[in-house]
Formats: structure tokens, C-alpha cells, sequence
């Protein structure tokens, strides 16, 4: 399972509004002869594809995939019948599929006689690679992942406004890395006028990475003119976070990145649209400055937005938090 999963991060970014899937088949001594991951949409799924590598020696062996194999017609035949057309005899699934449409094919595999156990390493892949698109199953809506980086005393700039870099090139490497496997990046117009972002992900070199996310704006007022995003990004003409959501849902997003700023931050926050913060801490002090977000409906203590924390690393010298609003 856990080389399924590596499967299944390797086309993260590339399935949607399909969930980025891994398998890897079994032959029947138990050794590895077939690896594979959804492709992009109208392509093969994680099953089919790790199956064709393993041809024959497929037969009688075990399909370890990440999510429950599906058994209905969509853009390409059910997966459980390409698992029983290669003879496969065991079936052993991480997370049950909460698609009504797609679900129920560990009953389909056990009527026609194969094994299938369920529940195996669920949580790392329910808060993993699937994490986005299992929230986009069960809601309709794509998931949110609220990114920022600031000071020890929680400034995202200094008070004259600069803000390259607070956050280390360890740090930086990261987000160019998780924004190559993302649908989409969200920030406001202020922040196109502050710092003219591009929201590409890009390699060591500068260079552009395989897959692109599709970047967005939020807000009323025009973009500058020669800003990069003028004539690249998706702008939409609204402060409505659930306008914003319907609309990239609409598009097929599914796992989307909220990078800036603060007033954006703040109207995600009050409407409830944000799944989880990734903040990244540098240890260094500010003082003045803008913080990290503002206006997020919280007036007394009693309002604060709970969190729980789900993962503490170093990132080079800075402190990375990953944290999810409690239920």
C-alpha cells in the first residue's frame, strides 16, 4: 500500500475532477509486477493501468490500490471488471469510495468470488493524496489548503510592505513543489497589485514544472496593466468565497491553494471554506506589519477558529504547521 500510495502522489495534480488514484498489483507469490495511477481525465484508471504492466502474471495475484476499485460506466469501463477479466484473486483497498456512483465495487469483486479486505493504511491516505478529492465527493465543493508564510510574531511583511523572502528557500522549494501537484491558486487583486505574482510552480532553475495550476484572482477592481496574471489568470469579479468555489467546481478543480492575502484569508475564514492551514513560521521578528489575515469574523475568544494541529517539521530553518479547523 504504501508504494500505491506513492503511485497515487505521483499523478496528484493531473486526475481531476477524477481522484489521483495509485495501484500496484501482486503476482500470486506476492511480488510487485505491476504499478499504476489514474491518468489525466478520459485516460485509464489506477487499476487498468497497473494491470497492463503486469499482463499474465497478473493471474491469480493481488491488486493493492489506494481507493475502492469503481464499477460503473463513466468515461471508461469499471475497474472491477478489468480486475476479474485479469483473473486477479485478492483485492485489498485503503479507503471505501463515497461516491454513490462509483461505489460499490467491493460487493461487484466479492460476488464474483474475490477477496477484498478494506481499511488498510486509511488514514495516510485519507489526509494524503486523496485528501482533496475525498472532500470534493462528500461536499461538492473543492478543497481548500489556506498557505502563508510569516514571522515568529506572525507578520507576512515588514511595515514598508517588503516580504521577499520571509520564509527560507527550503521553504519555497516546497510550495513550488505542492503547487505542481494543485488544480488551482486563489489570491485577491491587492495582492496582484502589492507583488505582481506569476503562481507558477518552478524548479530549482526557475524553470516551469510539468503540470501548472490554474491561477485565479479574487476581486472587484482591474488588474494593472502588464501585471503577469492579465492575460493568464481566471478573474473573478466577486468577495463571495462560495461564488469563488462553485464556480472552479464548475471547472472540475478539485484541491485548490489559498496564498494571499489577508483580506481573502479573512472572508474564506468567516464563510467556512478554509480545510487546512499550512503555515510556515521563519524565526525572525517584525514588529510592524500587516498580519496574516484579517477580518475573520472573530470578535471575542469564544469565536476563535479551533484548529488541530496534524503535523509539526523544520522546513530548512523555518517551523511548518499543518492544521485543520476542528469539527
Amino acid at each position: 500500500m504504501v508504494l500505491a500510495i506513492a503511485e497515487s502522489e505521483r499523478v496528484r495534480g493531473t486526475t481531476s475532477p477524477n481522484p489521483p488514484v495509485g495501484c500496484v498489483v501482486l503476482d500470486e507469490h506476492g511480488h510487485p509486477v505491476g504499478f499504476g495511477g489514474t491518468q489525466p481525465i478520459g485516460g485509464p484508471h489506477a487499476e487498468v493501468m497497473a494491470l497492463k504492466e503486469a499482463g499474465t502474471r497478473a493471474r491469480g495475484g493481488t491488486a493493492v490500490v489506494t481507493l475502492e476499485p469503481c464499477s460503473h460506466y463513466g468515461r471508461t469501463p469499471p475497474c472491477t471488471e478489468a480486475l476479474q477479466e485479469a483473473g486477479i484473486k485478492h483485492v485489498i483497498h485503503a479507503v471505501s469510495d463515497p461516491n454513490p456512483r462509483a461505489a460499490g465495487g467491493a460487493k461487484r469483486l466479492e460476488e464474483a468470488g474475490i477477496t477484498v479486505e478494506s481499511g488498510l493504511l486509511e488514514n495516510e491516505v485519507a489526509t494524503g493524496p486523496l485528501r482533496a478529492w475525498l472532500h470534493y465527493a462528500r461536499t461538492g465543493r473543492p478543497h481548500v489548503t489556506w498557505k502563508y508564510a510569516a514571522s515568529l510574531d506572525g507578520r507576512i511583511a515588514a511595515q514598508d510592505g517588503t516580504s521577499q523572502w520571509i520564509s527560507s528557500e527550503t521553504s519555497r522549494k516546497q510550495v513550488h513543489d505542492l503547487r505542481a501537484k494543485l488544480d488551482a491558486i486563489i489570491v485577491g487583486t491587492n495582492t496582484v497589485k502589492k507583488d505582481d505574482p506569476a503562481l507558477t510552480a518552478r524548479d530549482d532553475d526557475g524553470m516551469p514544472l510539468p503540470h501548472q495550476p490554474l491561477p485565479v484572482v479574487v476581486g472587484m477592481s482591474d488588474l494593472p496593466d502588464g501585471a503577469k496574471l492579465q492575460h493568464t489568470a481566471l478573474h473573478l469579479r466577486t468577495h463571495d468565497p462560495d461564488e469563488v468555489l462553485t464556480t472552479l467546481a464548475g471547472r472540475g478543480v478539485v484541491d485548490v491553494l489559498l496564498e494571499g492575502g489577508a483580506t481573502v484569508a479573512g472572508a474564506f475564514l468567516r464563510a467556512g471554506r478554509i480545510d487546512r492551514v499550512l503555515a510556515y513560521i521563519a524565526p525572525a521578528l517584525l514588529g510592524n506589519g500587516p498580519a496574516a489575515v484579517l477580518d475573520a469574523g472573530v470578535s471575542t475568544i469564544t469565536d476563535a477558529v479551533r484548529l488541530t494541529v496534524e503535523d509539526v517539521t523544520m522546513s530548512g530553518p523555518d517551523l511548518r504547521i499543518s492544521a485543520v479547523p476542528q469539527t
